[in-house]
């Protein structure tokens, strides 16, 4: 691959990974310690994961299990979990805190159906920015040593690159949708 590709290709890879990270934070009836990712509690002063203060276990398909390290973190979790928008209030049996989630109803199923798709969306527009960015940056070498011909390659090898990405946020939109609709 071109070098004058390279930095296009990684920005695009770097969108499809924030896509997939965006879906894993997208319950699917079943519990995903993932949805917790961007939830912070005040440990000490300092805004700090979840995963750093307890532990996130998964013991049956509907249940995340935290047991904070130090017990003076419970209220401190539960208030984060509560002020969060995850939607589901935590139950704290003074040494433990259960979330608890409920199957989901083909309404709630529909409305993340059309979510992920709206995601998916933007993710392609933002494939399409890097693009023409690119063949913004491809224009301006006209009048350099650069030949026409090789500026023409360089267009096509960056449209081609866009369409796999492209491919490709379509197939985990498809698997995401798949694994939501599933009862």
């Amino acid at each position: 691959m071109d070098a004058r590709l390279q930095p296009y290709e990684d920005k695009m890879k770097k969108a499809l990974e924030f896509l997939e990270t965006e879906y894993a934070a997208v319950r699917a009836g079943r519990a995903n310690p993932h949805v917790l990712d961007k939830l912070r509690v005040d440990y000490y002063g300092t805004p700090t994961p979840i995963q750093q203060v307890g532990n996130v276990t998964v013991p049956e398909a509907r249940i995340i299990q935290i047991a904070p390290w130090e017990k003076t973190m419970l209220k401190e979790i539960e208030k984060a979990i509560l002020t969060s928008d995850i939607g589901i209030n935590p139950t704290n049996d003074g040494t433990v805190i259960r979330l608890v989630f409920p199957e989901l109803t083909e309404d709630r199923r529909k409305e993340l159906v059309k979510e992920i798709k709206k995601k998916a969306e933007d993710a392609k527009v933002a494939m399409r920015n890097i693009r023409r960015d690119g063949n913004d940056a491809f224009k301006k070498l006209k009048g350099t040593e650069v030949s026409e011909d090789e500026i023409s390659d360089l267009e096509d090898q960056l449209q081609k690159t866009t369409d796999k990405y492209i491919a490709q946020i379509d197939t985990t939109l498809e698997n995401k949708t798949k694994e939501l609709m599933t009862v």
